[in-house]
């Protein structure tokens, strides 16, 4: 009797959230991701250059549902949706993936990790079924990127990330969540440069729709 009544009190609590909740993607009631906005997070990817050569492939564009989405995992804590967006990622991430490849995270600053309480790009990876190596570390501030321009971008992320240990000729696959012009990207690839790594290639989960190429 007592397992039942735990187990009825269970029920009834996550009857009670899901009738609490809203869509990420369209603030639909009563679903935590409604049928269409899952849809729309159907991968597209895409493919580019960063300012330094490095190729990136994102797997969808940075706008509507799954701009919403990415927002409320990072800004809102809703690590649910972790999972289908990272079954988005996979489909740009998984080709890369071999047994003698790091999948590198780009670093998550320690202010937003005390925030989160999770980092965004290494929780990607691993609902994406991958083992994330976390070989970057942040070692100086950047200012917030958000309205700044490619030039700016570069100059206010440089010197911002180093390498932990000694590479060897291994090969990288950097991983980041959305990318905007790059520049974070190619600060990470030169960290691991430095410290004896070989970046290959990017993935990202979502690029912003205006950067060229994508």
């Amino acid at each position: 009797m007592r397992t039942s009544s735990r187990l009825l009190g269970v029920g009834t609590e996550l009857a009670a959230f899901l009738l609490a909740a809203t869509c990420a993607g369209c603030d639909q009631p009563g679903t935590l991701l409604c049928p269409r906005c899952r849809c729309d997070l159907t991968p597209r990817p895409r493919s580019s250059l960063t300012p330094g050569g490095l190729p990136v492939h994102a797997a969808l564009e940075f706008e509507g549902v799954a701009a919403r989405c990415i927002r409320r995992l990072k800004g809102e804590g809703e690590t649910y949706l972790a999972r289908p967006l990272a079954t988005a990622l996979a489909t740009v991430l998984s080709p890369f993936v071999t047994p003698m490849t790091w999948i590198v995270p780009v670093p998550t600053a320690r202010r937003a990790f005390r925030r989160r309480g999770y980092r965004v790009p290494e929780l990607l990876i691993r609902r994406a079924h991958a083992q994330p190596q976390p070989l970057l570390a942040v070692v100086a501030a950047a200012a917030d990127q958000r309205g700044l321009g490619a030039r700016e971008r570069e100059e206010n992320v440089r010197g911002t990330m180093r390498a932990r240990g000694r590479g060897g000729g291994a090969e990288v696959v950097l991983v980041d969540d959305v990318v905007t012009t790059g520049a974070t990207l190619d600060e990470a690839a030169r960290a691991l440069r430095a410290a004896g790594f070989r970046t290959v290639v990017a993935v990202a989960l979502a690029a912003t729709p205006h950067r060229s190429g994508f």
